[in-house]
């Protein structure tokens, strides 16, 4: 456990200086011996948390030290061990006597005094504490002040509900491969060979809940692609396409692939599914994951779609655009992405998601479909673009199915939210070219 808040640490550390989480964990871990798989779980779900909670652990290391602490490597480690203390069942003597180690190690030895009174001083005073600082909303809610402001004022009825949502440890879900297996069958093969309690998923037929955490990657079925692991939400983007056997579909921003995959396990693998993305190195992973679960449909190209859209003018039945987006849907999967975000990067956002669709709306042939999706909910991202571009190409208008494994909105659109459906926040909407 040591090493593990020790890495954490550094992972956070790492974040705050503007690092992706995934790259932090990684760049924690380098140098450590092998660290196993307990291990790893053990680090990203330290890190994982102490990120989701940060706006509480900051505020409650502030009033601790009664003034924000110097070295900013020695709060991330503070932070991380009182998330352990509040939120896992590590005993409280070792979570304080491995900070004192770590505080010596990684920041400086002078630091050991000062981190052995910090904490016991909270777990003498927690109640007094906790009931202090959560008087502060950004501390209450852990999120930023401005993003908190927002979301009361678009949700004025269920604001608090979303933020605890967002705060929430999402479960692991996984899509069953239906090109291999079914739903049923991958949870008895689960239990039987992983010792895994799975669920159906509430609206997605295809999908499993297994619990949070894990290492998929390790498992015999993930190995022989019996499944992919992948939101409900998200699974339901691929069901609004409705893609059918023997067509030509594209998805324009197809990395990492999961959607993607999704299309061709929905055409039965049959037809030509074109893969677009402008990062090679990510589009590499759309053919991994295409290798792994044994599809042959997908044509992976590399570029950005106003560059290759030229070529497939009118081409397509269905086009996809999962459009790249500030991410704000899924903040309990990437809990450092509120902590990054300012208001100013949604203008930028919006503005790149309306040439990306207007570029992917040449490739539809007549009489097909397309649809627009993002993991946020905001409606710079969603409304305003899908308005801005109904004004400019009147041959497409919005087509909500007739019937949907989720209840849509009045206007057509797919919504779904941690708070209402426990899945991640995702925007859809479909439409109809004339």
């Amino acid at each position: 456990m040591e090493v593990a808040q020790r890495q954490a640490a550094l992972a956070v550390r790492r974040v705050h200086d503007g690092g992706t989480l995934g790259a932090a964990l990684a760049a924690a871990a380098a140098g450590e011996d092998a660290t196993g798989g307990r291990r790893h779980a053990l680090v990203q779900e330290l890190a994982f948390g102490t990120l989701r909670h940060w706006g509480t652990l900051d505020a409650l290391t502030r009033r601790l030290a009664k003034k924000p602490l110097s070295d900013p490597l020695l709060a991330c480690l503070v932070a991380v061990a009182l998330y352990q203390l509040d939120h896992t069942r590590a005993p409280p003597f070792a979570v304080v006597n491995h900070a004192v180690d770590n505080a010596a190690a990684i920041v400086r030895p002078a630091a050991k005094a000062l981190v052995n009174a910090l904490l016991r001083r909270y777990l003498r005073e927690r109640d007094t504490l906790q009931k202090a600082v959560r008087a502060d909303p950004v501390a209450r809610f852990s999120y930023p002040r401005w993003w908190i402001d927002r979301v009361a004022v678009d949700f004025p009825d269920e604001w608090q509900a979303i933020l605890d949502a967002g705060n929430e440890r999402p479960p692991l879900t996984l899509r069953a491969n239906a090109l291999r297996t079914g739903r049923d069958a991958l949870a008895e093969r689960l239990a039987a060979e992983e010792g895994l309690v799975g669920r159906p998923t509430r609206h997605a037929p295809e999908g499993l809940v297994v619990g949070p955490g894990g290492a998929p990657a390790s498992w015999r079925a993930f190995g022989d692609g019996s499944f992919a692991v992948q939101d409900e939400a998200s699974m339901l983007v691929a069901r609004l396409l409705a893609p059918e056997p023997g067509s030509t579909v594209a998805d324009v921003c197809a990395a990492p692939g999961t959607k993607t995959t999704h299309i061709a396990e929905l055409m039965a693998d049959r037809g030509c599914i074109l893969a677009f993305d402008r990062e090679p190195e990510r589009l590499a992973r759309v053919r991994e994951a295409a290798a792994r679960l044994g599809i042959t449909s997908i044509d992976a190209r590399d570029g950005a779609v106003d560059a290759l859209a030229p070529g497939f003018r009118g081409a397509c039945d269905a086009v996809l655009v999962d459009a790249p987006c500030s991410n704000l849907g899924v903040l309990r999967r990437n809990p450092e992405v509120k902590w990054r975000r300012r208001p100013s990067d949604l203008g930028p956002a919006s503005g790149q998601q309306s040439e990306i669709l207007a570029a992917a709306a040449t490739m539809v042939k007549p009489g097909g479909r397309l649809v627009y999706a993002t993991c946020s909910l905001e409606p710079e991202e969603n409304e305003a673009v899908v308005s801005a571009f109904l004004e400019a190409r009147p041959e497409f208008a919005i087509d909500p199915p007739d019937k949907f494994p989720l209840s849509l909105d009045a206007d057509g659109w797919l919504r779904c939210r941690p708070d209402r459906h426990g899945t991640d926040g995702f925007a859809a909407v479909r439409f109809h070219r004339a």
